[in-house]
């Protein structure tokens, strides 16, 4: 098994999101995160696809992706020569006795207390996979109350970007803007 991220732009119309949610239902694939959000052009969003499985499930995940109507492009990012983040939000429980020892954990990781009340607080951390996951098995000593994360989103280093590589078998996105 393999990790594989994908970022795919689409046309920013009704029911991409489900036609392609709704290829991994029926193809079985596992799907390990998926986000979406417009991008700097509001026609175009950019869905970030993780997801894990052998080379054939991998590449079969990007050819059936790719063949549908509203994707632009479909790009692989490697792994190792890409920056990875997730956002999560944890509600964690505190008393007066163990505020302060979470506040420093909380800074230990580079997060922030977006919320305080009485008996528990809400923490935003950004970081990749693993980051996120040693945080969470440390606030689990104080008691996570809930958590919610964004998946992973990520973007390839250096100066290329997705829309550098001409796609043959799609219309470019300079040729749909004209």
């Amino acid at each position: 098994m393999r990790k594989a991220i994908f970022s795919v732009l689409v046309h920013n119309e009704y029911g991409v999101v489900t036609r392609i949610s709704g290829l991994f239902t029926r193809r079985g694939f596992n799907i390990t995160s998926f986000t979406g959000e417009e991008t700097e052009d509001p026609r175009i969003s950019r869905i970030t696809i993780v997801a894990e499985g052998d080379e054939r499930e991998l590449s079969q995940i990007k050819s059936q992706v790719e063949k549908l109507v509203d994707v632009i492009k479909v790009v692989e990012l490697d792994i190792k020569a890409s920056v990875q983040r997730e956002l999560a939000l944890i509600k964690v429980g505190t008393d007066d006795k163990n505020r302060t020892e979470v506040f420093q954990i909380v800074e230990s990781f580079r997060g922030k207390i977006v919320d305080i009340e009485p008996y528990a607080v809400i923490i935003e951390l950004t970081g990749d996979v693993t980051k996120v996951k040693a945080f969470l098995k440390m606030m689990k000593h104080y008691g996570i109350i809930e958590i919610v994360r964004t998946g992973g989103i990520a973007l390839q280093r250096g100066r290329e970007s997705i829309y550098d590589a001409p796609d043959p078998d799609k219309t470019s996105l300079e040729e749909e803007t004209i």
